[in-house]
């Protein structure tokens, strides 16, 4: 019996990164932005619960990452789409980042997390005054 967790998202991208980057596949430079957001709406899934951030992709789905909020220490995010949907970057203690693609809300994503990432990482909530 493990440790329940209380899911705030669980998902994959926003669909409109995908209908975006289809219609510039249209054209021949867009093709492999519309390869690329056929892959991550295929496979790429995040779940954000009260304890970590679990992003699965990579081909066919069978990379997987989990991350705990006491591990981040800067979040960066950025809109796309006029705000419809984002990008954000966890950077980690030790340096690696997790990159997350077209986010649905990621407004209201970006302050769940950072919420729980000043509640359990002291040195970000100092960082971050």
């Amino acid at each position: 019996m493990g440790i329940r967790e209380e899911i705030y998202y669980e998902g994959g991208p926003h669909v409109g990164d995908l209908i975006l980057n289809l219609l510039f596949g249209l054209t021949v430079i867009g093709i492999p932005l519309a390869v690329g957001a056929i892959v991550r709406a295929l496979w790429l899934r995040y779940r954000i619960t009260d304890r970590r951030v679990t992003v699965t992709g990579g081909w066919m789905g069978r990379d997987r990452t989990d991350v705990i909020y006491a591990e981040i220490v800067k979040i960066v995010k950025v809109p796309r789409a006029i705000g419809l949907w984002g990008d954000m970057v966890l950077t980690l203690r030790n340096g690696s980042r997790l990159e997350m693609r077209a986010i649905p809300n990621f407004r209201e994503v970006y302050e769940y997390i950072n919420e729980r990432v000043v509640a359990k990482n002291p040195e970000y909530s100092a960082a971050a005054k």
